[in-house]
């Protein structure tokens, strides 16, 4: 019989435990996210009745013995020749995503928020040219001082850091940038800091952001400037920076960076 396989109907739900205490597993369906308890017959029924799978199997899987059966009422009779079409990911992805069904659902997935958590200002040095590669100009920029300040703490940035830039045809940058922060306390703690991000925009804009005599000039606005932050240290006080994930708004102004960073609770 061309009854469809456990492993078909395993792999069009997700599997989950819904809260720890629960003894048994809870299936979601991926094409309409419907949520029911993990059991292979009564997952099996609900594909047999599911518009979005069926349209997903008719469109990409029309040899599916299970199609047959929700069209049919019973599974049809196959000879062992033709190999299915291997399941469409995308197809998949905007069931699971585009489903207009109204079950309810048992686990939400949380949303990350943004909290601002510290300001940072870094004075300049020159950038030196290091010259044409393969992937565009790289440019070198050493850190003469700086400070910052946020929720956790306040201190200074300690001389030394570099970024190491790299300036794409269209002059968009990638930053490339580490820094370390010392804190105000006695003894003071030490946090590494690693930024990575682009600074982008009209072309005529980001000129202007290479031109000191018109690089204040520049709306922050005009152009963005955007970077992912991580944090690292050894300081028992500052652990909890360790597993931090934060984002960071930045702008240039005369010879310094100021960078807003934003931490993803």
């Amino acid at each position: 019989m061309g009854r469809i396989g456990d492993g078909d109907i395993h792999a069009a739900f997700v599997e989950f435990r819904a809260k720890e205490s629960d003894k048994c597993l809870s299936a979601q369906c991926i094409y309409c996210q419907s949520v029911r308890a993990k059991n292979t017959s009564r997952q099996r029924a609900h594909l047999l009745e599911c518009p979005a799978y069926l349209n997903a199997m008719k469109e990409h899987n029309p040899d599916n013995p299970i199609l047959h059966e929700a069209v049919n009422g019973t599974p049809t009779q196959h000879t062992p020749a033709k190999t299915p079409k291997k399941r469409d990911l995308d197809t998949m992805i905007s069931g699971f995503q585009g489903s207009t069904s109204s079950a309810p659902h048992t686990f939400p997935i949380p949303k990350p928020t943004l909290e601002r958590d510290f300001q940072m200002s870094v004075q300049l040095n020159p950038k030196i040219s290091v010259g044409p590669g393969i992937w565009g100009q790289r440019n070198w920029v050493s850190f003469i001082s700086g400070h910052w300040n946020g929720r956790w703490g306040k201190g200074t940035v300690v001389p030394g850091g570099q970024d190491s830039q790299l300036i794409a045809p269209d002059l968009s940058t990638h930053i490339d940038a580490n820094y370390l922060l010392q804190t105000h306390d006695h003894p003071p703690a030490f946090v590494a800091v690693k930024m990575e991000g682009w600074r982008v925009g009209p072309r005529e804009v980001l000129e202007k952001l290479e031109d000191p005599t018109q690089i204040d000039e520049v709306d922050p606005k005009a152009y963005s400037f955007r970077v992912y932050v991580h944090m690292e240290t050894g300081d028992a006080r500052y652990l909890h920076l360790n597993t931090g994930m934060w984002i960071g708004s930045a702008v240039r102004r005369g010879t310094e960076v100021i960078y807003d960073a934003y931490r993803v609770t």
